[in-house]
């Protein structure tokens, strides 16, 4: 039994495209980039032993 019709998968969008404007790519960017901050600011207050804005000079 052959069957004459090719079933195709629809292509979904790659979720890690970059992309502007607001979409839920840039929502996860969005994301990602706001962790790596909040975990580069708790970084410097844990080796520096002063709060962020203390260590870069505005308080």
């Amino acid at each position: 039994m052959t069957d004459s019709t090719k079933t195709v998968a629809p292509v979904a969008e790659e979720r890690n495209a970059w992309r502007w404007g607001f979409t839920p790519q840039a929502e996860i960017w969005n994301g990602r980039l706001a962790m790596i901050g909040f975990v580069a600011a708790a970084l410097i207050e844990v080796f520096s032993g002063q709060g962020f804005l203390h260590f870069w000079g505005i308080l």
